[in-house]
């Protein structure tokens, strides 16, 4: 045998990691900061409300807890949604102390959840027409308007979450197959690719003939056009700067829909595909959906005003 290789970790720091509670590994497992972050939440409400103290008692908890906890969660007129996310919290973090034999069983199984909506989702979706306006809304030849017009053509082409388009670098844009494709780092650290529409393909290309970064294959694509006190002309630019702008060019084109924010982008863009008979398990894996029930709220082709009845009847 060769020589010892030489110890990284001291015996205190051996020992502190062997005690990192099953709960907190499992909080550093989820890789999304939006879902780590709801779901610390859930469970500090799960916690509060069975009044844990010690990390032991987590095996005291039966199904009645879960479920007069449930009750509580309907009593606060919490959308049916909101509480399936919160049960499905509860129950990830038991089946990870499960998995780690802190537990010997997860109470969540066999409790029932609210009901998925079967409806179409409340977030508003653009018309036709609204889009092509807010496509059109950047106008002139300055780099900011270059750059909004790509942005929207991204948003409104491909379906993106706000943090994916944030994240998008120079090297995302590449080619597959000789179709120009994304490349989508999306929830649950899943990378999907997704082909580049012509009219966003073209918006992009204007933007970075004049940004002149696109050589810069490791930097950010959508970036600041000035300095400011947070960032650079290297940053990328932030999902709330995005998120100004397009309630800004939506102001402009005058769309008065409420609730226009960035997934309402998001929902034009599926809506339209399902409505020009896209099939919908494309749809689900171009939006990065993990279950087809999630992209079903985006299919509203049985409720088109201009499909109603009302403009069948003639007397």
């Amino acid at each position: 045998m060769g020589s010892p290789r030489a110890r990284a970790l001291t015996a205190e720091q051996f020992q502190g990691l062997a005690n990192v509670p099953a709960a907190t590994i499992w909080f550093t497992n989820i890789d999304n900061p939006n879902t780590r972050r709801a779901y610390q939440n859930d469970v500090e409400d799960f916690v509060a409300f069975c009044g844990i103290e010690h990390a032991g008692e987590f095996r005291d908890v039966t199904r009645a807890h879960v479920i007069a906890w449930r009750t509580v969660l309907e009593h606060r007129e919490l959308a049916p949604a909101t509480v399936r996310r919160k049960l499905s919290a509860i129950s990830s973090l038991f089946d990870h102390l499960c998995n780690e034999n802190a537990v010997t069983h997860n109470p969540v199984s066999g409790v029932k959840r609210p009901a998925a909506d079967a409806n179409e989702g409340k977030t508003p979706a653009l018309s036709d027409d609204q889009a092509r306006m807010l496509l059109q809304a950047p106008e002139g030849d300055s780099i900011k308007a270059k750059r909004d017009r790509a942005i929207i053509a991204v948003y409104l082409f491909h379906a993106m979450r706000r943090s994916e388009l944030a994240a998008l670098k120079v090297s995302s844009l590449g080619e597959r197959r000789g179709v120009m494709h994304f490349t989508v780092f999306g929830k649950g650290s899943k990378t999907r690719y997704v082909p580049v529409h012509p009219a966003a393909l073209s918006a992009l290309n204007d933007y970075l003939d004049v940004a002149g970064h696109r050589q810069d294959k490791s930097g950010a694509l959508f970036r600041p056009v000035k300095n400011n006190i947070t960032l650079t002309l290297e940053n990328a630019i932030t999902g709330g700067g995005i998120y100004a702008a397009v309630k800004e060019y939506g102001r402009r084109a005058g769309i008065t829909v409420d609730g226009l924010c960035l997934h309402a982008l998001r929902a034009t863009a599926a809506t339209n595909a399902l409505e020009h008979q896209s099939d919908i398990a494309y749809v689900q894996t171009w939006l990065g959906h993990a279950n087809i029930s999630t992209t079903r709220l985006y299919d509203r082709r049985k409720s088109r005003p201009e499909d109603s009845p009302t403009f069948k009847v003639s007397y």
